[in-house]
């Protein structure tokens, strides 16, 4: 079976000189250079133990050390664990009572955690440096399973997802078209995944130099002058970041490609008219990346009318490699990148759907399809609140809320039984956005300073902590 290795290993023979990785210093890695540096982490963690099966918890800042991790413990036939960065401690601890590995893999001050979180101290350390660069790997062997990792818990208790290399190579061939370019590409990549797609494919990945968990700390400033500074051609950003992009200042950025949260008209407008390059959305979860995509050139008038009315928010064609349907309002998909199973059989039941051979996965998102077979999103199933027509979804007001003037975010929510849209924005436009409301069967508005946002991409409201806010 062929697998990301492969593909790194055939990228690394035909450009062994090009940059792989640009680190959040600036730092440059070539393929050659990072294939030796794995391949010498390899020896060095053989030698300490680590065998085909073994499950390492692998805790590390987004650098080129971890993918170099990453490949090194995939050529020993090793399982990679990859707690919830988001999540912090909370999240280190829970990925270790889920998964119980036998090792723990770290670099720089993470590798502290041993001593000071008790479920590590009984785990050998594997330190990712001081490798001697190695040109092979010995006996490189072959597991099924490549990687576990987890949902961020935005929802409820984060999930472990079993990753098979045959998952990561069926979720490669997804993603690979819509990346595809006939231009030699500078990637600035905000998503980790999409990093294993261009070590896969040969092309170059600029890390990000902010901390993953901190991207309310990301200023328009900052995200131009590392843009600029790395010679960027394109960027893979949360919407939290994509909409920095107009007011970031001038750069080489000819594509943006944005998912991870849902991705509103006026991000993907200001971007397209004010920087006057192309724009991808990219609709997915984490058991199923990519489900649709959607480019902007593809928004007609009529769709933003739609969407302006009140129809939810427009995603694009679900990707050729996904089979796509709506059951009681809610999405549900198939496919080789869909993922079958979790670690706990009771998450495994109530989010899965079995029929015969096929396992369809829950999205949890409700949905609708057009006449022209496009995904149109109306937001989480068991968001809706009761209006004055029947249920209404969050992005049915949410979408055409966020192109009304002085709105920054929005949030449609239930108060004492009714509906109530929740803003940050400007509140002396209150009484437009008012009217505004009427349209779309609310009559209530509440301004507050600052929306809670999740902690994986800042682009999601934060529903069980707004809740909260509305109570007090």
């Amino acid at each position: 079976m062929t697998d990301l290795l492969d593909h790194f290993d055939a990228a690394v023979a035909r450009h062994p000189d090009r940059v792989a990785i640009v680190d959040g210093r600036g730092q440059e890695v070539t393929f050659e250079e990072l294939q030796r540096i794995s391949n010498g982490l390899a020896e060095k963690w053989r030698a300490k133990g680590v065998r085909p099966g073994d499950r390492v918890l692998l805790a590390m800042g987004v650098n080129a050390e971890l993918y170099a991790s990453l490949a090194a413990l995939w050529s020993l036939g090793a399982t990679v664990v990859l707690p919830e960065p988001a999540m912090g401690l909370k999240g280190l601890r829970h990925a270790v009572a889920a998964t119980k590995p036998k090792f723990f893999c770290a670099n720089g001050l993470y590798c502290s955690l041993k001593w000071l979180l008790p479920p590590l101290w009984g785990l050998p350390l594997l330190r990712a440096g001081g490798a001697t660069p190695v040109t092979e790997v010995k006996d490189r062997v072959k597991n099924e399973v490549a990687l576990i990792s987890f949902t961020s818990g935005t929802t409820g208790a984060p999930k472990a997802i079993p990753r098979s290399h045959f998952f990561l190579m069926a979720q490669y061939d997804a993603v690979a078209p819509i990346l595809a370019s006939d231009r030699e590409e500078r990637d600035l990549v905000a998503f980790p995944v999409f990093t294993l797609v261009n070590l896969a494919a040969g092309r170059t990945s600029i890390l990000p130099n902010w901390k993953m968990s901190r991207l309310a700390d990301v200023t328009p400033a900052r995200l131009g002058a590392w843009l600029r500074k790395t010679r960027a051609t394109r960027a893979l950003l949360p919407p939290s970041l994509a909409g920095l992009l107009p007011l970031a200042g001038q750069s080489d950025l000819r594509h943006v490609y944005t998912g991870g949260g849902p991705v509103f008209p006026n991000v993907v407008r200001a971007i397209k008219d004010d920087l006057g390059v192309d724009v991808t959305c990219v609709y997915g979860s984490t058991e199923a990346e990519p489900i649709a995509h959607l480019r902007a050139e593809d928004f007609h008038p009529e769709d933003m009318e739609q969407m302006a009315q009140g129809a939810g928010l427009l995603v694009g064609h679900p990707v050729p490699e996904v089979r796509l349907r709506i059951s009681d309002d809610e999405i549900e998909v198939t496919g080789d990148h869909v993922n079958k199973s979790y670690l706990d059989p009771v998450q495994t039941r109530e989010n899965k759907v079995f029929e015969g051979d096929e396992v369809w996965h829950r999205t949890g998102d409700a949905g609708r399809l057009d006449e022209q077979g496009r995904l149109w999103l109306l937001g989480r199933v068991g968001d809706d609140v009761a209006g004055q027509n029947g249920p209404l979804y969050p992005f049915a007001v949410e979408v055409a809320a966020t192109g009304w003037k002085g709105v920054t975010r929005c949030a449609l929510m239930e108060k004492s039984g009714k509906p109530v849209l929740v803003i940050e924005g400007e509140r002396a436009r209150l009484p437009q956005w008012t009217k505004a409301a009427r349209a779309l069967g609310i009559d209530r508005i509440e301004v507050i300073s600052a929306m809670p946002m999740d902690a994986r991409h800042h682009s999601k409201v934060d529903r069980v902590q707004l809740a909260r806010i509305l109570k007090r």
